[in-house]
């Protein structure tokens, strides 16, 4: 029962001694799953929407010990995260009385569910995530982007594959619920002009994917950090085919939270918001410790967590004002939103893309434009 509670549920500010490792959690969910010596057995024809996928979890009993403002957010271990953290490891959440509790999930099709369910009040999603929770009618407010990718998404492949071209017909391990699918969707068609059904898809979560590819099970999988460079290491007759640096689209980690908490406790997000903010400026000034924080909370080393940083860009409160606010341009999530949403509804992800309405619903940007610099 231990080992289940560690694979599931996090409850921040614990001492690191407390922390399972990044083996301890992988172990349990392969335990959890059942998936040692099965890993071939979940293949499909064709990729099903995010909404098809994974169960919510039951709702949490009742407890005195928490105050109906908690924030209950759902994510799933990365590195985009980072402040998050380090806030929960300085107390910066409890120096601005709010309360925050994490569920950890290793599919993001199971925190999406959870979302969707009504068990968590807030959810750190990508923004492909994002874009399928508004498709399946889910409402909620991004309040703040974390992240965006610089490569620390990536697909591994054995050295026979010479092209994604090569894909075609063969086995592919990816969490059909989470950004990976959207990282293999983008490259089978910006680089082969391929769709989901050219391929055998094997639908594991992240970590599951790296093991059956770093063990041969299958020939390519797509994955995250850390998980895609301790299978690249893994594998000697493979390689980093390719990460989301190569591709037009960045994916992007965004804060979002249910509609009526927001509506009822602008004050704890506020504070939610603060908090990361002063986090991530604890990062620049102070890297080794926040290095240990990290570390701790992912479950992996200090030396790690400095390369896994590099690979991300951990978006600044000027940037969040700017992206949340502009209408269009580059860096405007509203803008990326709409053109991802054409992009999956094209590959058959979703029904139909978001129209301008409703993503500019999704946006609320006034946690950041309260927020100052630390």
């Amino acid at each position: 029962d231990d080992l289940k509670m560690r694979s599931t549920i996090l409850i921040l500010f614990p001492s690191p001694h407390d922390l399972p490792s990044a083996f301890t959690r992988r172990q349990a969910l392969w335990l959890l799953t059942g998936l040692v010596g099965s890993l071939g057995l979940q293949g499909c024809d064709s990729l099903p929407p995010w909404v098809s996928l994974g169960k919510p979890a039951p709702p949490d009993p009742p407890t005195p010990t928490r105050p109906s403002d908690s924030i209950i957010l759902g994510l799933v271990p990365w590195i985009g995260y980072a402040p998050f953290y380090v806030a929960a490891g300085k107390g910066l959440f409890a120096r601005r009385n709010v309360v925050v509790e994490a569920k950890e999930f290793w599919a993001g099709a199971d925190a999406l569910a959870s979302f969707a369910a009504g068990n968590l009040t807030a959810q750190a999603a990508t923004n492909p995530e994002a874009v399928a929770q508004a498709a399946r009618g889910v409402g909620y407010r991004i309040v703040m982007v974390a992240d965006a990718s610089a490569g620390s998404d990536g697909i591994l492949a054995r050295d026979g594959i010479k092209d994604v071209a090569d894909f075609k017909g063969r086995q592919v391990a990816v969490d059909a619920g989470g950004a990976s699918y959207y990282l293999l969707l983008q490259a089978l068609k910006e680089k082969a002009n391929l769709t989901i059904n050219d391929i055998e898809l094997v639908n594991l979560p992240a970590d599951a994917a790296a093991q059956a590819y770093a063990d041969g099970t299958v020939e390519i999988a797509v994955t995250y950090e850390p998980f895609l460079s301790e299978a690249d290491q893994a594998q000697p007759q493979g390689r980093i085919f390719l990460d989301s640096a190569a591709l037009p689209t960045a994916i992007m980690d965004v804060y979002l939270f249910q509609p009526r908490f927001v509506a009822q406790y602008p004050d704890k997000i506020q504070a939610f918001v603060d908090s990361l903010v002063e986090a991530q400026a604890l990062i620049k000034a102070e890297p080794k410790e926040a290095e240990r924080l990290i570390a701790a909370g992912l479950g992996i080393t200090a030396a790690e967590v400095a390369e896994q940083l590099a690979q991300v860009e951990l978006i600044s409160l000027a940037l969040n004002q700017a992206m949340l606010v502009n209408q269009t341009g580059g860096r405007s999530l509203r803008q990326s939103m709409l053109l991802l949403s054409e992009f999956l509804a094209q590959q058959g992800a979703i029904p139909s893309p978001l129209d301008e309405a409703q993503v500019a619903g999704l946006i609320d940007p006034q946690f950041v434009q309260a927020a100052k610099e630390s």
